[in-house]
């Protein structure tokens, strides 16, 4: 019994190390000199997926603080317009969350979450600009992926010199 013990450890054992791979020390390392190499694995796949980004905005115009209504759809086409860029740079960059829960007597009482996008979003083209319903306008920008790594260079070369 105690045989077959020692027999079934030493197979699991040897099972379960047989998924285990080492990696070369050298690919842990970082290059400081080109930014690109210092880009998260996961960037790449969604660059190399899609042709275009597309990002929609969208705007209520009642809520728009003016009193003349043309003035109110026009700050709703502005804002839905900021809405769709605010869009494009979550894809591009993607955001930062932070979150924080206080528990007290092992309840929940208070959630809190806020999210923060940053960055710099040019040569965006605008698809449209859509009335959609009585009080609503709508908003489509699209950027090429050739901007995207653009951008994607451009922000981290920023965060590295940041960091010196």
């Amino acid at each position: 019994m105690t045989r077959t013990r020692s027999l079934t450890a030493a197979l699991l054992a040897s099972l379960a190390l047989a998924g285990c791979h080492a990696l070369p020390v050298n690919s842990m390392a970082q290059d400081k000199t080109e930014p690109a190499a210092q880009a998260p694995s996961m960037i790449g796949p969604l660059v190399e997926k899609r042709e275009t980004l597309v990002a929609t905005g969208y705007a209520v115009i009642s809520v728009q603080n003016h009193k003349n209504p043309a003035q109110q759809r026009l700050l709703a086409i502005r804002a839905s317009k900021l809405d769709a860029y605010r869009s494009l740079t979550e894809q591009v960059y993607g955001q930062q969350l932070d979150a924080s829960t206080t528990v007290a007597d092992m309840t929940v009482m208070s959630d809190t979450f806020r999210a923060k996008v940053e960055g710099v979003i040019y040569g965006a083209t605008m698809v449209s600009i859509t009335p959609v319903g009585d009080d609503t306008y709508e908003t489509t920008l699209s950027l090429d992926q050739h901007l995207v790594r653009d951008l994607r260079a451009l922000y981290l070369g920023q965060m590295a010199s940041r960091r010196r």
